[in-house]
């Protein structure tokens, strides 16, 4: 007798689900140690309640709707925003890298358990990539905010022509993969740099040379986790961590973002959605580095 029944689907944990779960296991160890550290909680509900913190939150639902509708740009449209609401480069590069441990977790996870992972491609991304952020947050934290806000904002403007020209991109046909090493190195440094850059510099060149976006998106988005983690590190050795409203507005702001953003996933076209993300990006960048001159 021949066996009919449909084998059972892999259990995945849901990647909103881990993000909300550690948002509120990281809040209930940092009351925890206020208490027993016995560290004045006054000064923390007062940036709490701060009219600051809550556009941080909303930089975050924004990137979150973003990176949820698209699979990329979380970084990218985070540090647009955050450098526009008067944050430092090192402190916004730092911040969304703090977040992406959590969301580029989940999502790691969720693509190695689907399968999603081509070993040997995340192999070859993930130490060039750390190595590339460990120097470009090192680099960042060494120079003078002001000093190289500009040159931060000409590149996100570059992101922004990047993600608009992949939402015109016509498919290739597969070719010979190269200098994935070398890739990665540039992806990592830029993303730690830039405060986001990782999946449109990585993802968009292996995709554009014909490889499988299944594989690759997988590959490359386990790969980040990597990255997130070895960029929030460097920043956290190098200025520390007395920008966690920024980071708690942005891991706030994107929890309560991820059913929104389910949403708007099945009910707005990729590639407009593409080309509208792209024009903000360039939008914003522009504005800030003609606020500086």
């Amino acid at each position: 007798m021949v066996d009919t029944q449909v084998p059972s689907r892999p259990q995945v944990i849901n990647p909103r689900l881990l993000i909300a779960g550690i948002v509120v296991l990281v809040l209930i160890i940092g009351i925890a140690a206020w208490q027993f550290l016995n560290i004045p909680i006054q000064p923390v509900v007062d940036e709490l309640v701060h009219p600051t913190f809550w556009l941080f939150v909303l930089a975050g639902f924004v990137a979150q709707t973003i990176d949820g509708a698209l699979g990329m740009a979380y970084g990218i449209s985070s540090t647009s925003l955050l450098l526009s609401l008067g944050v430092s480069p090192a402190a916004a590069s730092a911040s969304v890298h703090i977040a992406e441990v959590f969301t580029t977790g989940a999502s790691g996870l969720s693509h190695w358990k689907f399968g999603n992972v081509n070993k040997k491609l995340f192999k070859l991304l993930v130490l060039p990539g750390v190595a590339g952020a460990i120097i470009g947050a090192y680099i960042l934290s060494s120079f003078d905010g002001d000093l190289i806000k500009p040159y931060i904002s000409i590149y996100l403007v570059l992101m922004g022509v990047v993600i608009i020209s992949k939402a015109l991109r016509k498919k290739k046909a597969k070719e010979k993969t190269r200098f994935v090493g070398p890739l990665a190195l540039l992806g990592g440094f830029v993303d730690a740099v830039g405060g986001g850059g990782w999946g449109p510099v990585v993802t968009s060149s292996l995709i554009g040379q014909g490889r499988n976006p299944r594989y690759t998106i997988g590959s490359v988005n386990l790969a980040e986790f990597f990255i997130a983690a070895s960029g929030a590190s460097t920043f956290i050795l190098m200025i520390g961590t007395g920008n966690w409203p920024v980071t708690l507005g942005l891991l706030l702001g994107g929890v309560l973002a991820s059913p929104f953003a389910a949403y708007v996933c099945g009910k707005v076209n990729p590639k407009y959605l593409m080309i509208i993300v792209g024009i903000v990006i360039i939008g914003l960048s522009l504005r800030n580095v003609w606020g500086l001159f």
